[in-house]
């Protein structure tokens, strides 16, 4: 079965075919640009490629009821150009085949499940800190919808008592993804995140409020593993500290060996690497197989 996927970001698209196996055939990346010069690039690149089915993770905020009549649209972004996009619509006009439609984090958290770091997990958070900060759940094997996806960089978290920064969010300002994500990392610190030394006061920083985000998520949600991807967590430092802070902001309330013993193999990086997306994209094309 050759299935066809998208990793629609809001800094690239990254499309592939690959195998009902997860194994990649074929892969490329291009800048997001406009919606027309992007779909281009992405309807040439499938053109005569025999798929069968296609799964498209998307950068959000999308619709994703059923019911609605903008079902498959990119809604309000900030993203220029791309607020009321029917990036589903646009595509259905060239392929006549089954899609499946979600968010990029969504996408990620599944093929996480189905071949990666959560493999055999019914449980699992998939978080990427990047330009933005998104989050996918699977609970009881079934990803998290609702009135809308989950947006779970937006979530408010207390500011850290050294942090005068006022937070980048235009919505909310200190929210998580406000103070966390890469941007709000370079206008606080004057810098780039890759350019800070590993021993900077941004990673204690960026770690609470990473942390504060993962206990409230613990709380609510349970995972049986977390992951944690985007460029902003390619800093391997950040991954001890979050581990401690997560562990010291629980304080002894949450009695599982993975948070009192095991946060190494609990808190993780991807274990698809740079095709969390893009597998996670062939995973959703793969539940029209599968009837879900």
């Amino acid at each position: 079965m050759r299935l066809g996927a998208i990793e629609a970001g809001g800094t690239k698209f990254v499309c592939g075919i690959a195998t009902e196996n997860g194994e990649i055939l074929e892969r490329v990346s291009f800048p997001t640009e406009t919606p027309e010069e992007t779909l281009k690039n992405v309807i040439n690149f499938f053109k005569n490629k025999e798929i069968e089915a296609m799964g498209i993770g998307s950068f959000g905020p999308i619709d994703l009821d059923l019911n609605s009549k903008t079902y498959g649209y990119i809604t309000k972004t900030p993203k220029k150009y791309w607020s009321d996009f029917n990036l589903l619509g646009e595509l259905k006009k060239h392929f006549d085949i089954p899609m499946v439609f979600d968010t990029d984090v969504n996408g990620a958290a599944l093929g996480e499940a189905t071949w990666g770091a959560a493999k055999g997990l019914k449980n699992c958070l998939y978080l990427t800190i990047g330009t933005g900060i998104g989050g996918g759940a699977l609970v009881s094997g079934e990803l998290v919808h609702g009135m809308l996806h989950p947006e779970m960089g937006h979530i408010l978290v207390t500011k850290h008592h050294e942090d005068n920064y006022k937070g980048k969010c235009p919505f909310h300002k200190n929210c998580f993804e406000g103070l966390a994500a890469g941007p709000a990392i370079e206008e606080r610190w004057g810098t780039k995140a890759y350019d800070l030394p590993k021993d900077h006061k941004a990673w204690e920083l960026e770690a609470y409020y990473i942390a504060q985000a993962l206990v409230n998520y613990i709380l609510i949600l349970s995972p049986e593993k977390i992951i944690l991807g985007g460029g902003v967590m390619k800093q391997e430092q950040l991954f001890p500290l979050v581990r401690k802070c997560v562990k010291e902001l629980l304080n002894g309330y949450v009695q599982t060996n993975e948070i009192l013993n095991d946060t190494d193999s609990y808190i993780v990086y991807p274990e698809l690497g740079d095709n969390a997306g893009l597998l996670g994209a062939v995973a959703l094309a793969l539940t029209i197989k599968k009837g879900l």
